[in-house]
């Protein structure tokens, strides 16, 4: 097979019926795939696990293996257990190793401390009925006996005095006497987090209210915002109920581990320099690419569809380097998404730079609703294949978005528009491609072209620099 494998369509309250999908960009003759393999043979090696059975049983060896390292005695007979899950987790490489994970962690709990009140409070943004759907569709609600819940952030709060101040969690996620904090380390919204603090982040969001989400978004802003997570994890209130946090360890390639621990800030800085490893060279080649027409083809909101495990918000400021501290503002963050008036220009911040110039033109063949995302169709010549044209219509968080976006017949009759005003023949495609890139044949002989180079400039140069930054030798 040419190209790799999308996502399948999802059913959802916030994505496009599955009927109405006519063509996948994967289906585009034109296109072929380039994986990191081949890009980067140095790269990780993801779990050697194809069907869905494979994966839950590589998974539940690992997640068992890892757990066999933590002393669980803490939890008496009786004692009340809550595995805290973000939303992310579930759509990471397809979600199953992550539910798995989770499954895995109730039963251990179960046979090895002696108690049935386990439950699973997952944590979720803006769309709020998105975890019960995942929670449904993985069968965790029968798995939990009835005990799983998403969670959101308008839910009853409950203050946590921290070193900073009086900040607020979701109360059913601290309803139980003690905590198991269920993540994965992919790189996520670096424009956010910046690689500092990445695991301590859904103290903050998934599991936080919608005051301390907002002072997360609005007054930290990048390279901050993770103070307010670490802050939440170290108050007393926390760590008297904190017992261990299991993640999902993650890759470009694919799944590659299960790591477990009762020291996060220990775990946190052993993934930031396996991060800045892993990730580093395949943002740093996206950030070389000149100029490619866009495809977004994923059941995700727009700027978190992904492809190799990377978001389309990865791209969209890899014409700088996310990981230099010294940048403050990636062009893509909260900030700029604010300041964007009608016509597409940036209204105050005037040193703040474009999203990534390479993107020359921005199709949305599938995508889901419920995040803002008006000011993407005003800054890049975006289009929207018709049915998925007519569900952003629908979307109270986009309700503009048409008026900047040209609607297309289909996806063949957008591609073909594209390739006339942005004069290229290169095509990248975020479609949830896992260990890859499904690309036209042209940039893929590009990619290919430029990552030896990439490679011994992360190795040699970016790398120690990035480390430097964060403390770590």
């Amino acid at each position: 097979m040419k190209t790799l494998s999308p996502s399948r369509p999802r059913i959802s309250t916030y994505t496009l019926s599955p009927e109405l999908l006519k063509t996948r960009a994967a289906d585009l003759p034109e296109l072929t795939s380039v994986t990191f393999e081949e890009l980067f043979p140095d790269a990780p090696r993801p779990i050697p696990a194809k069907s869905r059975a494979e994966i839950r049983k590589v998974i539940r060896a690992l997640t068992l293996q890892s757990l066999d390292q933590l002393d669980l005695s803490k939890i008496q007979p009786g004692d009340s257990v809550n595995i805290l899950a973000s939303s992310h987790g579930f759509t990471v490489y397809g979600g199953e190793a992550y539910v798995e994970m989770i499954r895995t962690i109730r039963e251990e709990v179960k046979r090895r401390c002696g108690t049935d009140k386990i439950y699973l409070r997952a944590g979720v943004g803006l769309r709020f009925q998105e975890n019960d759907e995942h929670i449904k569709h993985f069968g965790l609600d029968k798995d939990f006996t009835g005990k799983a819940e998403g969670i959101t952030p308008v839910d009853r709060g409950v203050p946590i005095q921290t070193e900073i101040g009086t900040l607020y969690g979701v109360e059913k996620v601290y309803s139980a006497r003690w905590l198991i904090h269920t993540h994965n380390n992919d790189i996520r919204e670096l424009h956010y987090h910046r690689q500092i603090g990445r695991l301590f982040k859904p103290f903050a969001m998934s599991y936080a209210t919608i005051e301390t989400r907002s002072a997360y978004h609005q007054s930290m802003g990048p390279r901050a915002a993770n103070l307010l997570g670490r802050m939440i994890y170290e108050s007393p209130f926390v760590r008297d109920k904190f017992l261990c946090s299991v993640m999902l360890q993650v890759a470009p390639t694919g799944v590659i581990g299960v790591d477990a621990s009762h020291d996060l800030a220990d775990q946190d800085r052993t993934f930031t320099r396996l991060n800045l490893a892993w990730y580093g060279k395949i943002v740093t080649l996206l950030g070389r690419l000149k100029e490619t027409i866009v495809i977004i083809d994923y059941p995700g909101p727009l700027p978190y569809t992904t492809a190799g495990g990377l978001l389309f918000g990865n791209f969209i400021n890899a014409s700088v380097d996310e990981f230099d501290l010294r940048i403050p503002f990636p062009p893509y963050n909260r900030y700029s998404d604010m300041l964007v008036d009608p016509g597409g220009k940036l209204m105050k911040e005037k040193n703040l730079a474009p999203l990534n110039p390479a993107i020359r033109a921005l199709i949305i063949n599938y995508c889901s609703k419920g995040f803002p995302c008006v000011s993407f169709a005003q800054q890049l010549p975006t289009l929207a294949v018709g049915p998925q044209a007519d569900f952003f219509r629908t979307c109270e968080q986009n309700s503009t978005f048409m008026d900047y976006a040209l609607e297309a017949e289909n996806l063949r009759k957008a591609v073909d528009i594209a390739r006339r005003f942005a004069r290229t023949e290169n095509i990248l495609v975020f479609d949830g491609a896992i260990a890859g890139f499904n690309v036209s044949e042209p940039l893929a002989e590009e990619m290919r072209r430029l990552a030896p180079d990439v490679s011994r400039e992360v190795d040699q140069n970016l790398m120690p620099m990035w480390l430097r930054q964060r403390g770590i030798q």
